[in-house]
């Protein structure tokens, strides 16, 4: 399987996007308004939030993330994966305590204990500032296992499939999808912040997830933004010729698509400088965050932005941030626990940063992964499931709780169509709308935004724990 970290547009998807601009110069300014329109509630906010996608590449195993302790379904557990299974004499330190008991479909209660190495959590899980969902993922409507088994509902495309299912949870579409829900987010935003490029923000490349259909993804790294060399300092040592190579690379354009790349260009130039003045300004931050940790710098360089979100104008802002080597065939002793380590490591840093700025009840981050994996083990690893369990971070966190159904731990069961994979009791569609609720987004807007959303009961659409 491909498990690229990021998602291409397809080559047809482009040639059919490049064949659409022919119309935009007529249609670009009544989409515009309409934009315009939506936006309206949004550009008269004067608070900030911001919500932090931290995606976790290659299908996270949720057994070895979230594992079950009470004696009965540890059991069940470690025989399911006796190869696998940490001892429980080593969960002790990571019990949950959580402020109600979550119980599975039959009324029996769970117990949970993070992994080990997610032990940097714990306090924050205890101060009530951190909550867990339970068997989330892809879906197209609530789906029971008949109804899967007998193949009579729709179904995300291409279950199991790295690719599809990062796109399907980043998008609600297919691989080739052109906008994710947190560029649609961000396209409601974006005229109600000083500068729309900082609206939405990858620390990590490219993402479907931030494509809006106005709104563009900005893209740094962990240094800040990439600025053009032959302008950051003299081209040839010459001034004169950083300002002809300025000219000429940013000047209008007769033919469509120069004068599209010079836009950009100009675009990019004009954000390096708003964003690397902004940063020089912003408060230090004294909270420690691993040099080594690729995670931990990229959410350091979002806590720096949000240091930053007054000098930029920004109101709401949806960042992503992510991790790769989930993909755990093989190898899961020896290599999971050390990335559970950087994960705690990252999220435990963003957070006391937050603290320390005094943002912690206005940002939001949250845990993806392309799909849960089996409970089954296949003696090295795990193979690709559906369902997982999830973390939710911040000030405005209703934690110290679970949200969702606890799953059964069996194969076969009630619970997962084979080898322990997951059949989701919450989708996607329900995580991304309370995250876009608590934001401001509309009810209204938030069936756009999440084509599924219709789905589900009003009452079932909004989790609570924001």
């Amino acid at each position: 399987m491909n498990n690229s970290k990021n998602i291409n547009a397809s080559r047809r998807a482009f040639l059919q996007r490049a064949s659409a601009l022919s119309i935009a110069g007529a249609a670009t300014p009544w989409a515009l308004n309409l934009a315009a329109m939506a936006e309206a509630s949004a550009a008269n906010a004067d608070d900030y939030k911001a919500i932090v996608c931290v995606f976790l590449y290659g299908g996270n195993d949720y057994a070895n993330t979230l594992v079950p302790y009470d004696s009965p379904n540890y059991n069940a557990y470690a025989q399911l994966r006796p190869t696998l299974a940490y001892a429980r004499d080593k969960l002790t330190g990571t019990v949950l305590d959580p402020m109600a008991v979550p119980v599975d479909r039959n009324g029996v209660s769970h117990q949970y204990a993070l992994a080990p190495e997610l032990a940097p959590l714990l306090p924050i899980f205890n101060a009530g500032k951190m909550g867990v969902l339970l068997n989330v993922g892809t879906l197209i409507q609530p789906t029971s296992k008949l109804e899967y088994g007998n193949k009579i509902v729709p179904l995300p495309p291409k279950l199991f499939s790295h690719n599809d299912q990062q796109s399907f949870w980043q998008s609600s579409a297919a691989e080739g999808a052109t906008s994710g829900w947190g560029g649609r987010m961000g396209d409601l935003f974006e005229a109600g912040n000083g500068n729309a490029t900082f609206t939405c923000v990858n620390v990590s490349g490219n993402a479907v997830y931030l494509s809006g259909n106005t709104a563009v993804q900005y893209q740094v790294s962990t240094n800040g933004s990439v600025p053009f060399n032959g302008l950051q300092t003299p081209l040839f040592g010459s001034a004169s010729c950083s300002a002809a190579l300025q000219s000429l690379i940013t000047q209008s354009r007769p033919h469509l698509f120069e004068n599209e790349y010079t836009r950009v260009t100009r675009r990019s130039i004009d954000a390096n400088a708003a964003l690397t003045t902004a940063l020089a300004g912003a408060p230090n931050i004294s909270t420690p965050f691993t040099a080594t940790n690729d995670l931990a710098q990229q959410l350091k360089m979002v806590a720096r932005m949000i240091s930053a979100a007054s000098a930029l104008g920004a109101k709401r802002q949806v960042f992503f941030v992510s991790m790769g080597g989930f993909d755990t065939h093989d190898g899961l002793l020896s290599t999971h626990p050390g990335l559970l380590s950087s994960v705690a490591d990252a999220l435990t840093s963003f957070y006391n940063a937050t603290v320390e700025l005094g943002v912690a009840n206005k940002v939001t981050s949250f845990t993806a992964s392309d799909f849960g994996r089996t409970l089954t083990g296949n003696n090295d690893g795990s193979d690709h499931g559906w369902g997982s369990m999830h973390f939710m971070l911040g000030g405005a966190v209703n934690g110290k709780r679970y949200y969702g159904t606890a799953p059964l731990v069996a194969n076969g069961g009630d619970d997962d169509v084979g080898q322990g994979r997951l059949l989701p009791t919450t989708s996607v569609d329900q995580y991304a709308a309370t995250l876009g609720k608590w934001l401001g987004v509309s009810d209204t807007d938030l069936l756009s935004i999440l084509p599924n959303l219709k789905n589900y009961n009003v009452s079932a659409r909004n989790l609570g724990f924001v």
